[in-house]
């Protein structure tokens, strides 16, 4: 009864956010003169309307989103900025599809796992790249990882252009990464991999780590006041930060290597669709609570799905879900800042 309360309230959060975007969406529609009912109709049948449109669009839409949400909300917990989650999952990828094309020939029991560490690897270093300006030259990681994306997209546009295109040189792609490579379906008749698990798996890990070890409580202390951190709980607080850093990456690139594993196939240019910056939406609608970032990111990757489906039935174009996305981010942060305000006014 206990778990019951304390869930509540976030959960109820989450739902009636969810339907104050489709609210909007509605209005919008009518604004922009479709017809909101026939758009509405489409969104829902292509997110929930059968199993195969569950199975194959919405839970695998979510399954990134669900890793670079956990991604960011472990940062944000750790007072650490990092919105280069989508250069984090760029790397990830580029690296994963490199250990599957000129890694060793191994068996899918070997080959997958090292796919995913080599992504989480990849996406561990490109953040510890703006851990360490910020630690040693203190530079606001904001700028850093940002500057950090751009550097992650050219590099894979060049990668795929050059070195790592594929043999005709006709796309601008890798090959296809191995058969040993590629993630296990989990039902019949639908696109949802194993990937999905992993995100939910990693999810439950980080929320009992949050509350239940030392190193959480040093993360979260850390977050919350730095400075009585490291003189009241004699914290190493730069070492939490870098952590804190490094497991963000880690995450993210891990979403990449999953990406390419379980979906893509092989690496190209415009892979992510922006999965790196609806994370910091699907971490804030979550309050940066790692359980909730699991219905958080299904509620986004609903969206995504819906949006495709709404295109191609309604004739409404997909970037008018991106546009209520983009409200609900402002609305998030904008929340967020009048309840703190309150609270020190109080």
């Amino acid at each position: 009864m206990t778990a019951w309360r304390s869930w509540a309230p976030p959960a109820v959060r989450v739902v009636a956010i969810a339907a104050a975007c489709v609210a909007g969406l509605g209005l919008l529609l009518v604004v922009l003169r479709y017809d909101p009912a026939r758009a509405a109709a489409a969104l829902l049948n292509g997110a929930f309307g059968s199993w195969y449109a569950i199975g194959s669009g919405t839970l695998v839409r979510a399954t990134p989103l669900v890793l670079t949400g956990l991604a960011v909300a472990i940062a944000f917990r750790g007072g650490v900025f990092n919105v280069g989650a989508e250069g984090q999952f760029l790397v990830g990828a580029t690296a994963a599809t490199a250990a599957a094309l000129y890694g060793p020939p191994l068996h899918s029991a070997a080959l997958v796992p090292l796919c995913f560490l080599a992504g989480a690897g990849a996406g561990a270093f490109w953040a510890a790249i703006a851990a360490i300006l910020r630690t040693r030259f203190h530079v606001l990681e904001v700028i850093s990882t940002i500057m950090l994306n751009f550097a992650a997209t050219y590099l894979v546009s060049y990668l795929v252009r050059g070195p790592m295109q594929e043999p005709t040189r006709v796309y601008p792609q890798t090959s296809p990464v191995p058969r040993s490579a590629e993630l296990v379906r989990l039902f019949q008749g639908t696109r949802l991999h194993l990937g999905f698990l992993v995100a939910v798996v990693a999810a439950g890990i980080a929320w009992w780590a949050m509350r239940s070890t030392a190193a959480g409580f040093r993360l979260r202390v850390t977050g919350a006041n730095p400075n009585a951190a490291k003189i009241a709980g004699r914290i190493n607080v730069q070492r939490v930060v870098f952590s804190a850093f490094a497991i963000s990456g880690a995450l993210a690139g891990l979403a990449g290597a999953i990406e390419v594993q379980g979906v893509t196939f092989a690496l190209y240019e415009n892979i992510s669709p922006g999965y790196g910056y609806t994370a910091i939406a699907v971490a804030l609608l979550a309050r940066l609570d790692a359980m909730l970032v699991v219905p958080a990111g299904i509620v986004f990757g609903a969206l995504e799905a819906g949006a495709a489906a709404m295109q191609r039935d309604a004739g409404v174009p997909s970037v008018v879900v991106s546009i209520v996305e983009a409200a609900l981010i402002l609305a998030l942060l904008a929340s967020r800042g009048v309840r703190q305000r309150f609270r020190e006014t109080v």
